[in-house]
């Protein structure tokens, strides 16, 4: 059986200030996505699928994609390469596109465009998330083992590792019984404070204490194509309880998630990992990451360069 990786890269990177899915941050230029196409492909990921803006293909090809179709699996197999564009287009037809809308509807919107190229269990990640090597492994084993409908598997990370000093994150806080995923809830205004404290700051006026060591969702998901449907099903009504004014409301999936969790439709196995997670969020973030990766290059995790 083989497995695909589906990369979120269509985001507009507002708080960044510009393009962090395709910005060098390695030693040699290396995008923080080149690292995870590595690592599935060494975990022995059959399929990459990144999900784009329009006109944004020729920017990946040349960075990953056409080095994609040279790599090969560990049983010396061919790695494909496809691309699906998040546009409007693909909205259903009954919901008329606000004119001052210019956001993307989020990661539910965003997995359903790549329905048409992915007919195998997937996991599915933030194209500027690093999410460590042995993650991919360990979510691979378990994709490789679900059954066709009804499960699916999250890799969970500790939310004190998740944090920005440098402003405030979105992060689904995870409730957990019997190894399994039972709550997870979007949290958008993440702070973490200089004494250490993490606090939900969404209502300003009551500010929420979190617990640093609570699992969080980093958007690294493993489904089988099951999963579509209750995608499309859960984004047409998104759009129909959806204002015209409301022209940066988002489609998440961990939302989804835990509704199908709550309606008794799906299970999710929650994958714990020695890996460490990172990522930018604000450029303030960058010299941090910057000097994580070269050290895994220097410790020889990563070949000298990752350009070939």
């Amino acid at each position: 059986m083989k497995a695909t990786l589906v990369i979120m890269a269509a985001g507009m990177g507002s708080r960044y200030g510009g393009e962090k899915q395709t910005d060098g941050i390695g030693p040699h230029g290396e995008a923080i996505m080149e690292y995870s196409v590595y690592d599935a492909v060494q975990a022995g990921f059959h399929k990459i699928v990144f999900i784009i803006k329009p006109g944004m293909e020729e920017t990946i090809h040349t960075l990953c994609g056409d080095r994609i179709q040279t790599m090969k699996t560990p049983q010396g197999e061919p790695v494909e390469v496809a691309y699906a564009v998040q546009d409007f287009s693909s909205v259903p037809d009954f919901y008329q596109i606000p004119a001052e809308r210019t956001k993307p509807f989020g990661t539910v919107h965003a997995a359903l465009c790549a329905r048409d190229h992915v007919n195998e269990p997937f996991a599915i990640i933030n194209a500027d998330d690093y999410y460590g090597v042995s993650a991919y492994r360990t979510i691979l084993e378990k994709l490789l083992a679900l059954p066709a409908e009804g499960e699916a598997a999250m890799v969970g990370y500790r939310l004190k590792n998740t944090v920005s000093e440098n402003g405030t994150v979105s992060r689904g806080i995870c409730q957990l019984k019997e190894g399994h995923l039972d709550k997870v809830k979007e949290t958008l205004k993440i702070k973490l404070y200089p004494d250490g404290r993490i606090a939900d700051t969404e209502d300003p006026d009551q500010e929420k204490p979190l617990d640093p060591e609570s699992v969080v969702s980093m958007n690294f998901w493993g489904f089988t194509p099951w999963i579509f449907q209750e995608l499309d099903t859960y984004f047409q009504n998104f759009l129909h309880g959806l204002a015209p004014q409301e022209l940066k409301a988002e489609c998440l999936l961990p939302v989804l998630v835990d509704q199908l969790i709550g309606q008794g439709k799906l299970k999710v196995s929650v994958l714990h990992t020695d890996a460490v997670w990172f990522g930018v969020t604000y450029q303030e973030d960058r010299p941090v990451v910057e000097k994580a990766l070269k050290d895994l290059h220097d410790k020889g995790v990563y070949p000298p360069s990752l350009k070939g």
